[in-house]
């Protein structure tokens, strides 16, 4: 058998770190070599003991998680799986521990800790296992005053390009998971004000959509929300799938509308891809740019490849520039591919498929 994944626990919860050890070392490619309190004491099993992967507690003593984390990804960037709890504050420091590095997270509960743990003892393995297959981005030295409330080691931005014509029949879809908060961030803060409307379903739980949309909205040119059920779909806006529910794009008269439902899991997943693009190909056909970023899974691939049989332009995010290359190698190995292209030629390539349909609802 290959060697298992090594991993060291974080957290100052004595109780927490004793479930996160069992959970972990009940797995037969895992194991658990090490527990810390606080990040001090993790600092020192790191460099003697070297695991593969981390999870991190984001409130201890002695140094915040996110302080660490920020270091250690400067430092000795390594997989960290985060371990957070559902909350607001806890969700936006989740996505600031996204923003500097982290593979992914888990939502811990506020209360009955113990059973919490151990029904999300499936989501935190499988975490730790794609964790430790991810590409890691190491951060950049921390600049000597970074722009208030800006991205750490961001690049002053520059105004998007005018697409010039707006188009209110165009609408751009966006399908991410694991790595896709910080994918997703990349290309919406390259799209101009004038862009058509962008419908995304990122792969989130209940609690931490709304921070992300907010968060987004303070960084882009174009208005960033979560999706309300029944409301009109307009250029210039992005809608992001609230996270444990499903959405989907349909038509209304002349207008285009999000609908946002309950329902079961597909491949896995609620909000899913795969519903959110088979609605693209379903409704708007020719007038749909799909874009697929980094995450684990299938998610979405064949429901990609329905919207290019329907007349979509599809763009999937190569491998090299992907956190983890699973849905797009899957969108790529079911034909759905129009281009395959590095994170950051993504969305001047939409600007410029955009600008060449002249608005238009024909295909270029």
């Amino acid at each position: 058998m290959a060697n298992k994944t090594r991993v060291v626990v974080v957290d100052d919860s004595a109780l927490v770190r004793s479930l996160l050890g069992e959970i972990i070392n009940r797995q037969p490619d895992m194991e658990c070599i090490g527990a810390a309190s606080d990040p001090l004491v993790a600092r020192e099993m790191i460099r003697n003991l070297n695991p593969d992967v981390i999870t991190l507690d984001v409130e201890m003593p002695r140094m915040d998680g996110i302080d660490f984390l920020g270091k250690l990804m400067r430092l000795r960037p390594m997989p960290v799986v985060m371990v957070s709890t559902l909350t607001e504050r806890g969700a936006d420091v989740t996505l600031r521990a996204l923003e500097l590095g982290a593979v992914d997270f888990v939502a811990k509960p506020r209360i009955g800790i113990v059973d919490g743990l151990k029904r999300l003892a499936d989501d935190i393995t499988e975490k730790i296992r794609i964790a430790a297959r991810a590409q890691l981005r190491r951060l950049p030295p921390a600049p000597a005053a970074a722009p208030a409330g800006g991205p750490a080691g961001a690049a002053p931005a520059r105004p998007p390009a005018s697409i010039g014509r707006l188009s209110t029949e165009k609408i751009v879809f966006i399908g991410a998971s694991t790595g896709g908060t910080e994918a997703t961030r990349e290309v919406l803060v390259n799209l101009p004000p004038d862009a058509p409307a962008v419908v995304i379903t990122q792969h989130m739980p209940p609690g931490f959509t709304r921070s992300y949309a907010a968060r987004l909205d303070t960084l882009c040119r174009i208005r960033v929300a979560e999706a309300r059920d029944g409301e009109r779909i307009l250029p210039g806006h992005a809608y992001i799938a609230p996270g444990g529910l499903h959405l989907s794009v349909e038509r209304s008269g002349a207008n285009y509308i999000a609908r946002v439902q309950d329902g079961d899991p597909v491949n896995r997943h609620k909000p899913s891809v795969e519903v959110l693009f088979k609605s693209a190909a379903r409704t708007v056909g020719p007038n749909a740019l799909g874009v697929m970023l980094t995450g684990m899974g299938a998610d979405g691939a064949r429901a990609m490849r329905e919207m290019l049989d329907a007349g979509s332009y599809n763009l999937v995010q190569d491998e090299a520039s992907c956190v983890v290359f699973g849905m797009p190698r899957e969108a790529i190995a079911a034909g759905a591919a129009s281009e395959v292209l590095p994170l950051a030629q993504i969305a001047p390539r939409l600007i410029e498929r955009l600008r060449a349909s002249g608005g238009l609802g024909n295909r270029v």
